[in-house]
This record gives structure tokens, sequence and C-alpha cells, in this order.
């Protein structure tokens, strides 16, 4: 392939530094292989660097016009590189480029900073060889000893959606979706995103990375900034598939979201909620409260959904799955979970990784309110189920832990015989004991009810709602509640040209007020 950079400005060091450049005369495979190794594991973070073989230098400075390689020469060259790469641990190649430079044919090995340091290389190709971690310091290849060694142990792989995309380029992350995402996180550096050149603000959000000439998205950058990234990562999407009956039939309902990791998390929370989920509330004579709960509470299908799409491994070509039969959802992601996640402790629902797939992802999910931190997850799910009445949930693996489902059982007396009830009914009429009439409203959960109720004596701003439910942020359930409320016309804002504004306060409209009547 060719190189990302104009051959003359890198020879004459106008755009890379010279100690990430090496120049070599001649084919010397030993030193070759241990600045492979140096500019792979990228000390210091600058983006690895380049071997230029057919050059002589003096004093770190280039002799032009260069001294030149035989075609001849090329294929054999290329032959060894590729057998002494086979040395490094763990495993890398570098990518090779034949350039014309003054008329003469020059082999450029360029290095980018490696996605699993640290590297070692043999210290020699010999008998005997001794293991080594070699590390660029100025413009020499030194061997890292004492802080040094220990520091770059310390770097170990990085983390899959940090990592860059050698196949994207940065007109693949899209700006619009990153001010929509700073204007929901109400982010000071919207104002600054309309000035701000796209490279320095890609920089600014850590969405890129690499050296001066090379500059690429990382994967976070694509996950979520770009419209597609099933195009980058095949299947990075999420499929709902329904069975009416049970999972043997040959009846089935499909619907598959894709786009960005927060988009399609959001179409499919919103497609789940509004048919599979339903509330049931049994008013009870002579008791002032009524019975309500879920067949599968909200909270519970959110932070499992949520925890597949932070979890998962975005390197393998199977899409999150929720499975939705009579008596359960199940959600299945890939691969299972990390080896430090015993099988007792997935039994207890104790699941505390000590190793993360996808660091930046978490960041962003939590900035979007959609989970809270590490290790929350499996506690928020069991609290919530527990608070609906229904049963523990179930996590599972295979032995060869590819695979992950967090299973959640529909509640009980959603199996009552004695009870008409589907899954996606919006109304449920059941018939209990006498002493018991018993009626179902899906139209609001307790979370948008008692918006409304807050609503109804005068307008409340975002920051009352907070209050009075006692939280400090706004969690995904508590804005879902609320754009929820203002799609079916509930509630309204009391600032219509401007609905950001920090003014901004909503108020009940008269359908929200006929249908909280039906709650008195």
């Amino acid at each position: 392939m060719h190189l990302p950079i104009n051959i003359s400005d890198l020879l004459n060091n106008s755009v890379v530094e010279s100690d990430r450049i090496e120049f070599k005369t001649d084919w010397n495979p030993e030193p070759i292989l241990h600045t492979i190794c140096a500019f792979a594991n990228d000390f210091h973070n600058f983006g690895g660097g380049y071997i230029i073989i057919g050059v002589e230098e003096k004093d770190g400075l280039p002799i032009l016009p260069p001294k030149g390689i035989n075609l001849s020469q090329v294929d054999v060259i290329q032959k060894n590189l590729l057998r002494i790469c086979s040395y490094l641990k763990p495993a890398y190649t570098p990518i090779t480029s034949l350039e014309n430079y003054d008329g003469k044919h020059v082999l450029i090995i360029w290095v980018p900073g490696g996605n699993t340091r640290p590297y070692s290389a043999p210290n020699s190709l010999g008998k005997g060889k001794e293991y080594k971690y070699y590390i660029r310091k100025l413009s020499s290849t030194v061997i890292a000893k004492n802080d040094e060694l220990k520091e770059l142990i310390g770097l170990t792989a990085i983390p899959f959606d940090d990592r860059i995309n050698h196949h994207a380029a940065l007109e693949d992350i899209k700006l619009p979706l990153i001010q929509s995402f700073l204007k929901e996180v109400d982010s000071k550096l919207l104002q600054e995103s309309r000035k701000t050149p796209l490279k320095n603000l890609y920089q600014q959000m850590a969405l890129i990375e690499g050296s001066a000439e090379y500059l690429k998205p990382r994967n976070i950058g694509l996950l979520l900034f770009n419209d597609q990234p099933n195009k980058f990562f095949p299947y990075a999407q999420i499929d709902v598939v329904y069975f009416p009956e049970d999972e043997s039939g040959d009846i089935i309902q499909e619907e598959i979201f894709k786009g960005p990791l927060d988009h399609q998390l959001r179409s499919a929370l919103r497609y789940i909620r509004n048919n599979f989920i339903t509330e049931r509330v049994i008013k009870i004579p002579g008791q002032a409260e009524a019975k309500r709960f879920f067949n599968y509470p909200y909270e519970a299908i959110e932070e499992a959904l949520v925890n597949a799409v932070y979890h998962r491994s975005y390197e393998i070509r199977e899409p999150i799955e929720v499975r939705i039969n009579r008596t359960s959802i199940s959600i299945v992601s890939h691969p299972g979970p990390d080896p430090s996640i015993t099988l007792k402790d997935m039994k207890a629902g104790q699941m505390l990784s000590r190793r993360y797939r996808n660091r930046r992802i978490g960041e962003f999910l939590k900035e979007l309110e959609f989970c809270e931190g590490r290790g929350t997850g499996v506690p928020k799910i069991r609290w919530s189920l527990k608070k609906n009445g229904s049963p523990k949930p179930n996590f599972f693996t295979d032995g060869a832990r590819q695979s992950f489902w967090a299973e959640i059982k529909i509640h009980p007396e959603f199996l009552d015989n004695s009870v008409t009830a589907t899954i996606h009914e919006a109304t449920v009429e059941a018939t209990v004991e006498a002493t018991v009439e018993a009626t179902v409203e899906a139209t609001v959960n307790e979370t948008e009810l008692k918006i409304l109720q807050l609503c109804l004596k005068h307008p409340i701003s975002r920051k009352d709602i907070l209050t009075k439910f006692g939280h400090k942020t706004f969690s995904g359930n508590m804005q879902y509640a609320l754009r929820r409320l203002k799609e079916m016309d509930l509630i309204a804002p009391t600032i219509i040209n401007k609905p950001s504004s920090k003014n901004q306060r909503y108020k009940i409209t008269d359908k929200g007020k006929k249908l909280l009547e039906t709650y008195t």
C-alpha cells in the first residue's frame, strides 16, 4: 500500500520528527527487528515510526539523493521481514511500501503503534535467544529497563473501542451527530464545535489518534458518531425477535435496529417498551392504594440491554439479540463474561469484571445517563425485579464463554390462567376473586404518573422534577419518561421556540388531566 504521507516530506523530516525515522543503507535484519519492536511499543504514544531501507545517514540525517536498492532485492527483503516479525510477541506485522525518490527505489517499513503492546523481540536471531522489550529513546532503539520496563508493561493492550481504525477516515466521523450528543449532555463544547477546526474538536474529544501525517478515527468515534457503524463493524446492531408461541415454532416477528450505538439502543428500548411491556393496576376495595406491577419492569430490561451494548465485542460478527417469548425476555451478547468472573459469581449475580473490552463506550453511556457506573448493572436489574415482585434474573454462559445470556422472567401474575392477558395488549381486562376488581392501565408507568401529578398544580422544571424524585441527575429512564409524556401530548413545554432553555417548564395538558382522573 502507499503511504499516507508524501515521500519527500518524510525524507526531509518536514512532517515526521527525526526520532520516529530510522535510515538503513541495506537490509540488516536484527537491528531492524529491534526497531520494529520499539516503534510498535510506541512508549511515548507518538504514533510509531518508519524504517527506510536504501538511504544512508550522517548524524541522524539522510544523505540525498538516496543510494537506493535493486528491485531484485525487494521480494527477498519482504519475505525475510515476514520471517523475522514472526519472532515478535505478541504477533505484529508492519506495513511496507516501495517508493521512488530521485530515480531510486527505497523500501519503507511503516510501523504504527501496536494495539496489543507491550511487544518483545529476541535479542539475537542466532542460537540462545533471549526476549527483551525494546523502546525508542530519542533517535535510538534501546532495551527497556527498570522503571521504563515497569511502565511499558503497565501499558498493556488497548481496549477495542479506543483503538485506531485503519480502514476509516476523519470524514467518517459526522459532526451533526457529535453536536447532537453535546447538546444532549449540555456540554459547553457545543458552542466551540461550531467554530473549532474539526481535527481539533475530534482530538479534544479523543475520537482520533495517530501521527500528524496519519490521523485516523478511533473505533469509539465510528461506533457513536457515524450513521452506519455496521459498515466498519458488521452486525453492530440489536435484533429484537418475538416468538408468539415458543422458540421452536416457525412464526417469529423480527425488528433490527442499526445506527450509532446510542440511537439503536434508544430505538430498541422504545420498541420493546411500546410493544411488550404492560402495567397492571389492581384496585382493591377498601384500600386507597392500588396494586401496580409490570409483566417486565422497564428498568431491568434497559439495564440488561445497556450492559450488552457496553460489554459485547464489536470484533465478533454477531448482533445483540433480544429474544421475547410468552414467559421471558432474554438478552444475548457475544462473547461471554471475562474469565475473571467465576461461574459461582455469575450464579449469585455478583459480576464485577476486572477487565473491560470497551472503556470509552461506558464513558459515553454514562454521559447520556444510560448507566451509572461500573459494576452497578446487575444489582440494578436485581433490585428493579424485586421491587416489581418478579422472579430473580438468570445469567448463563456456555462452556467456552462464547455468549452471555441475561434472562428476565415474566411476573407470575401475568401467567395466571384466570386472567386474559397478552404481552403486547395496551389494556387487559381480567376477572379475579370476587373481592378484587382488576383493571390494567398501560398508558403510563409509575414514573410518568408521578411527573404528571407534579405538573398538575403548576408548570414544573426539570430541576424541580429531580428534587421531587430525590435524584441528582436525570437517568435514562427519567429522560425517556419525560420524552414519552411529551410525545403522547400529556405534558407540553411552556417555551415552544427554545426547548432547551434553562427557564423551560412543563405543564399538564387537558389530555393529561383526563388521564389522571382515571387514577383517582
